[in-house]
């Protein structure tokens, strides 16, 4: 799995739509091996991306979990000391 592409379950303030759109895009590019698709395979790319932020959407909407939300600075911060961490050497 792409690592740009992050969860989006269980997060307060839950994801926004946009953060959806992102991730789809990510998924995209990824299995498609574009970055940015010429003009011939735009439109299906479009569609491949808004196609995968609907599923995205429906599925954190239909999601269920006992467990409280985590907090997102505190994941972002817990990311930040993993990739310092990680680059330091």
């Amino acid at each position: 799995m792409c690592r740009n592409i992050r969860p989006l379950h269980n997060f307060a303030p839950p994801a926004t739509h946009e953060e959806a759109h992102d991730a789809a895009l990510q998924y995209v590019r990824k299995i498609s091996g574009y970055t940015k698709p010429s003009q011939a395979n735009a439109e299906a790319f479009d569609r491949a991306v808004a196609a995968v932020t609907d599923a995205t959407v429906r599925l954190l909407d239909e999601l269920v979990t006992t467990t409280p939300p985590k907090d997102r600075e505190e994941e972002a911060a817990k990311r930040r000391a993993r990739s310092a961490q990680r680059y330091a050497a």
